[in-house]
């Protein structure tokens, strides 16, 4: 018996020398879960299969593991380090040996009763082969696809053409010692482990794989079988003179444009493709807290990932990565005009459901594009889709737009029996491939549909873009949200349509709100954005080498030590690194002369910077204002320190999507600027120091703000000097002005007159009620406008405010 084992492990790792290429998760076990390779340590896998042995035993050698196929000594007994909880069924037939896998489990059990300092670690092991979910109806594919039990014949068939797509994930050991104390009843413990093991092997090739694929008629079929979408055809005949039949042709139409057709095949050739061009385009793809999204896998959440929109590359970038974490790629809402040949059949075989920009006066294409996602959620797959509905031309955050929201909350209210958690994901690129549109569009020219020649040119001209970042934020439960929000939001679950409460605008008005501040908690500062948030606030764009690396610094360890939110990510390596891999990205100029070298931002990229510094600008909000007060004053208490911050807080918290101010964050900031020697504090009062570099570097952190607060300014002015304007006036005028006043001092920020970052700032001041409007007398400010002003005109340079009043 022996020999013959011996004979199949050896067969087992000659195929997978020849056959089998592995990828682990996480890349470092050791570290990430606290193993100890040194004490008794037991691997529980799915299946009892050689195969999977041999494919553990070679990472695990790599890795500096104990090997699974070597004999663990415990107590006085010699046990397999390799459990595998379920034999292999027979070829023909279902029929399966019985597995040994509970006998082991008793023997480790039994080692550990008998010396209860034993230290053991039980580590949970997923091994797959490929990621082909399967057909809910199997067919003649299935032979090859992943399966939890194959027999060995067709375990040869799935290493031979899957081999290449071996996958890896080890999980957090299992406490044996405490289940141990935990639990009274010892003899029940092995069930018990092997039972949960059970559980979480599900869970974890459901989240890998995602669940069985139906065949597009059958989706279809369910789909035009449904209460609600009969309904919606019945009117649709009624409405348009049509037969029945006529009007169901229409409703299939519809779900042929809208539906995905994934395939994991096109996926696996996507991935190769897009690891050669992420190697042509970046120099690295950096990606945080991506063990949030794998702990809900873990709990069998529903994810839907909410990222925000940058860029045509998001589509990819964020497919890319959850794919490497080992997660299923999500289906994803794309905008129809993506839906063009040949990357239309492309996206929709990688996953991806098209959907029209507007609704309006479609009632059965809204019918049947609701009822497809709740059938995507009730199925359990993970969705992808962008609460601001398309990109951002300026860098910041673009207001969400709700009704793929509103769609998720409602289908929700159809029962779905799995948790749902959102996942806000913030996307940053040091270069946006299509940023010199981006700044044609808001100097008024029109968006051009995209098609194949501009595919074709996007390739011709790809380069160096530097490096792109990818957080995950933090998972928001929309089941905990609805129980604290809105208690009895599950008396409006209706088994088989999805019903539209009066309560459901305001709590998804709310939760997008929640959604984007949790993607600007994620920010991430990298060397492009740190540099134009720098250098623009320099008033001839450049500065010298040595005082650019100070503030540089100085930029850096502010959001080490006094960072806004834990959440943001800060680069790791040091000013004078990041800045030599700036200036590869041919972005900067260097000029040298006698004195030494100058840094200054390219003519042609002023205006493109601004994308960049909107990235991050939320982060220096706070601690810029207070560089500010500090400069002009000199001396300044804590509590009027805190007075101005809260007064203009909740302006900036509208703007760019802040959290709640936390209470330490002015004291930790003020503490941050005595430990640079900037400021003098005691916890009370702050005075600047003079000698030095203190109040250089003092007044380029305060300038960081200077054109949001100009802003502000000429629309508060307009409301005080010209009373009565009604609500378009107001908004076109301050437009303009802001345009003359960008015009005689050089702004280069196409945001600084965007009518639509006007608007929403003049909803901003009527919310926290520093104006008040009526349709007979138009907007006047109240007296807590007056405060605002005078509190701007202190804060901002004599020169410019004097120029806002003199063009208002």
């Amino acid at each position: 018996m022996q020999i013959f084992s011996y004979l199949l492990t050896t067969i087992a790792r000659c195929s997978n020398w020849l056959f089998v290429k592995s990828k682990v998760l996480p890349e470092n076990p050791i570290n990430d879960y606290e193993l100890d390779p040194s004490i008794p340590t037991f691997y529980v896998a799915t299946l009892d299969s050689t195969s999977d042995m041999v494919a553990l035993d070679i990472m695990c050698k790599k890795l500096g593991l104990p090997r699974p196929s070597q004999k663990e000594k415990i107590g006085n007994k010699e046990l397999n380090r390799f459990v595998g909880i379920q034999a292999p069924p027979s070829v023909f037939g279902n029929s399966h040996k019985p597995s040994n896998a509970l006998a082991h489990s008793k023997a480790i059990f039994e080692a550990l009763k008998a010396d209860i300092n034993q230290n053991v670690q039980v580590i949970p092991v997923t091994i797959l082969w490929g990621r082909n979910p399967g057909k809910e109806k199997p067919g003649v594919g299935t032979l090859l696809s992943n399966s939890l039990t194959p027999s060995w014949l067709r375990k040869c068939f799935v290493v031979i053409f899957s081999g290449r797509d071996n996958f890896v994930r080890f999980s957090r050991p299992i406490e044996l010692n405490q289940l141990l104390t935990d639990k009274a009843d010892v003899e029940e413990l092995p069930h018990k482990l092997l039972r949960v093991a059970r559980v979480h092997f599900r869970r974890q090739k459901l989240a890998a794989t995602g669940p069985k694929l139906p065949s597009r008629e059958q989706l279809f079929s369910s789909i035009l079988a449904s209460q609600s979408i009969k309904k919606a055809i019945a009117d649709e005949a009624k409405a348009k003179g049509l037969s029945q039949e006529e009007a169901r042709l229409q409703a299939l139409s519809l779900l042929d444009e809208i539906a995905a057709n994934y395939s994991d095949a096109m996926v696996r050739v996507a991935d190769r493709a897009l690891t050669w061009l992420w190697n042509k385009l970046y120099n690295g793809i950096e990606v945080n807290n991506s063990d949030k999204v794998q702990a809900l896998a873990d709990k069998g959440h529903e994810i839907i990932y909410v990222p925000c929109h940058r860029s045509h590359m998001d589509y990819l970038l964020l497919t890319y990565v959850i794919y490497h974490q080992g997660l299923v790629p999500p289906h994803i809402a794309a905008g129809v005009n993506l839906n063009f040949f040949p990357a239309g059949p492309i996206f929709r075989r990688s996953g991806a459901f098209f959907i029209r920009r507007s609704f309006s006066g479609n009632k059965l294409y809204s019918a049947v594009f609701k009822e497809y996602l709740s059938q995507l959620f009730i199925k359990g797959y993970s969705v992808k889709f962008y609460t601001e509905g398309g990109r951002s031309r300026t860098g910041r955050l673009l207001p969400p737009k709700t009704g793929m929201l509103a769609m998720t909350l409602q289908s929700m209210l159809r029962g779905i029996d799995r948790p749902i958690s959102l996942v806000p994901v913030y996307l940053g690129y040091e270069h946006v491939m299509e940023i010199n549109t981006y700044l044609k569009e808001l100097a008024g020219n029109s968006k051009k549909n995209e098609s194949i020649f501009g595919i074709f040119k996007a390739i011709k001209n790809l380069k160096n873009y530097g490096r792109g970042y990818l957080n995950f934020g933090e998972p928001i439960s929309v089941n905990q949200f609805l129980n604290e929000q809105q208690p009895d939001w599950r008396a409006s679950i209706h088994p088989t349509e999805a019903q539209k409460p009066v309560w459901l605008n305001k709590q998804v008005a709310d939760l997008s709100e929640v959604i984007m501040t949790e993607i600007n908690n994620s920010a991430a500062l990298n060397s492009v954005n740190l540099l134009a948030t720098i250098l623009l606030s320099n008033e001839q764009f450049a500065l010298p080498k040595p005082q650019l690396l100070q503030q540089l610094e100085l930029y850096l360890e502010l959001h080490r030590q006094a960072p806004y939110h834990n959440n943001a990510t800060i680069p790791a390596c040091s000013a004078e690194a990041l800045l030599s891999h700036a200036l590869k990205l041919d972005k900067f100029d260097v000029i040298d002369d006698s004195f030494g070298s100058i840094i200054s931002v390219k003519e042609h990229e002023r205006a493109l910077l601004n994308y960049y510094r909107n990235n991050i600008l939320h982060l220096f909000a706070v601690p810029s204002l207070i560089a500010q007060q500090l400069f002009n004053r000199y001396s300044l208490s804590i509590d009027e320190c805190r007075k101005e911050v809260e007064l203009l807080y909740p302006l900036f918290a509208k703007e760019w999507f802040l959290t709640d101010l936390q209470d330490n964050y002015i004291e930790s900031i003020l503490s941050f600027f005595a430990a640079q020697k900037l400021i003098s504090f005691d916890g009370h009062l702050a005075s600047v120091n003079k000698e030095g570099a203190a109040l250089a570097q003092l007044e380029m952190l305060g300038k960081v703000i200077h054109l949001t607060l100009e802003r502000y300014a000429i629309t508060i002015n307009l409301v005080k000097h010209h009373q009565g304007l009604s609500r378009s006036e107001l908004e076109s005028e301050s437009a303009l002005l802001a345009e003359r006043l960008g015009t005689l001092h050089g702004v280069k920020s196409p945001e600084f007159f965007d009518k639509k970052v006007l608007s929403a700032f003049v909803s901003s001041l009527k919310e926290q009620g520093f104006i008040e409007q009526d349709e007979g007398t138009g907007i006047r400010g109240t007296t807590t406008l007056l405060t605002l002003e005078q509190h701007l005109k202190a804060l901002l340079p004599a020169g410019i405010y004097q120029s806002i009043q003199h063009i208002v």
